[in-house]
């Protein structure tokens, strides 16, 4: 796997992180640099060690489903990106929360949340044999990045970016699955 399929994939992940990162500073209204180093500390680590979690699953079901990797991994890109798509498109997912996602229980919610989709990633990887240890880094990074990026411009941008930002996210997705299958068909 290139660097640019796995930075595409690395964005792709973020826009949840970034997407949220939006809401919350709609909420916060004046984000604290303290406010900005939890939630991107958190959402980067978390982005970061689910491919891990998910790789070391997805390697103990390699033998299982050697023969499926290539069709598993845009099964799973697939369904992570149209997931995030249909999210983005339901009405009133920045309402949910009104109290500070940056402190306790919430912050953990919020970064298992926008990561379960990394930890799908991470199987994707052990089915497609790919080294994890780079892609997570570069998606671990990204994901601090990008919700950092979202605190800081939130406020002015308002909650419609956000979604957007979001299905743009799934649709990287899903092109990233398309070309993994396109990629395993015989020529």
């Amino acid at each position: 796997m290139g660097i640019l399929e796995i930075a595409g994939i690395a964005f792709g992940l973020a826009m949840d992180a970034f997407a949220v990162a939006i809401g919350s500073s709609v909420v916060l209204r004046d984000v604290s640099a303290r406010q900005c180093f939890r939630l991107s500390f958190h959402f980067g680590l978390f982005q970061l060690l689910m491919p891990v979690v998910g790789w070391l699953a997805g390697s103990a079901l390699t033998a299982w489903l050697r023969g499926l990797g290539h069709l598993a991994a845009f099964a799973l890109l697939l369904f992570i990106g149209g997931k995030m798509i249909y999210e983005a498109l339901r009405s009133g997912r920045e309402e949910r929360e009104r109290k500070d996602p940056t402190r306790g229980l919430t912050l953990v919610v919020l970064s298992i949340a926008t990561s379960i989709d990394a930890l799908a990633v991470g199987v994707s990887f052990a089915l497609l044999d790919v080294t994890i240890w780079l892609p997570c880094v570069v998606i671990g990074i990204v994901a601090a990045g990008m919700t950092l990026l979202g605190l800081k411009i939130g406020s002015r941008l308002g909650t419609r970016f956000g979604r957007r930002a979001e299905i743009a996210g799934g649709i990287v997705l899903v092109a990233i699955g398309v070309r993994i299958l396109v990629g395993a068909l015989p020529a």
